[in-house]
């Protein structure tokens, strides 16, 4: 089995946040490999980008791929699941992502031993906290030294106990229960705590989603999408990479102290609000409200 790190990156027009991606893994975790998983982008700067990326990277896509051919988010992660069959670690990140510090190789050995020692877990989450679920994160995690993650208490949410699209998983695990993704993350959460222990969130994480990007649900963009964007001036905001000393002030903190992104990381962007939002239309209910109009209608006219 393939013991090195695969880093497994969805994408879907979003050139330069994919380029930003990538490039952070490179730096930060220069021997992994990395497939990108991309979901047949039509944007020119997104094909120029991952033209690029091929001379040095495997590209997949749907019309490309030796095994599953689903197109979306999920059915792209089941190709790489399947892809990764034989490895034994598999990092999936998505292209509005990055890797905020250095990943050491002893660091990756022990996601290794985490993995054999608890035969059922099939999923650590590699991300900080949202500071924008700061009150719910304190109430519902708790450390578990022997995974070094933090685990959510059983709150009867339907997603986000047992899953994430975010993910570290030894591909085997989930073919040998013959694991097929859902259509959505509570369906995914569902099989996964018919199989599975719950998701743990690692102690020391390494990745984070990017604040304020423009975002995509479905192929198109609706109108309030587009009016939330120009709003919220969703553009791209990198985290600048971690410090030896910030590093080792995150790894030696108390294990009550959560990893929430704010208290953590810097980003180039100084003047964004905090807690930092990853979804345009986070907090308008109008904008809600005429986004779910507009997919009601494109449904009713089969637009």
């Amino acid at each position: 089995m393939n013991t090195r790190l695969l880093f497994c990156v969805f994408s879907f027009n979003r050139g330069r946040f994919l380029e930003h991606c990538i490039s952070t893994i490179e730096q930060c975790v220069p021997d992994a490999d990395i497939a990108i998983f991309d979901d047949e982008s039509y944007d020119d700067y997104t094909c120029e980008v991952l033209a690029r990326f091929a001379d040095k990277h495997e590209v997949l896509q749907p019309g490309n791929q030796s095994t599953h051919k689903l197109g979306g988010l999920y059915g792209n992660m089941q190709s790489a699941l399947e892809y990764a069959a034989d490895r034994s670690l598999v990092c999936f990140l998505q292209d509005d992502m990055q890797v905020v510090r250095p990943l050491a190789s002893d660091e990756i050995a022990g996601f290794d031993r985490t993995f054999d020692e608890n035969p059922n877990l099939a999923f650590l989450h590699p991300c900080f906290l949202k500071g924008i679920n700061r009150e719910r994160d304190v109430s519902t995690l708790d450390f578990n030294p022997d995974l070094a993650a933090y685990r959510r208490s059983d709150t009867g949410q339907s997603a986000g106990q047992y899953f994430s699209a975010i993910l570290i998983v030894r591909p085997s695990r989930l073919l040998d229960k013959g694991w097929l993704f859902r259509r959505n993350e509570p369906e995914n959460d569902q099989q996964a705590r018919q199989h599975f222990e719950r998701i743990g969130h690692l102690f020391s994480p390494f990745a984070m989603w990017l604040p304020e990007v423009p975002a995509y649900r479905g192929k198109r963009k609706t109108l309030a999408l587009k009016l939330a964007e120009r709003a919220r001036g969703c553009d791209l905001y990198p985290y600048k990479i971690m410090s030896d000393q910030e590093v080792r002030s995150l790894n030696t903190r108390s294990s009550d102290v959560l990893p929430i992104a704010e208290d953590f990381l810097e980003c180039t962007n100084s003047n964004l609000p905090t807690p930092w939002g990853y979804y345009p239309m986070q907090g308008s209910r109008w904008l809600k409200k005429l986004n779910s109009l507009e997919l009601a209608l494109r449904r009713l006219f089969k637009l």
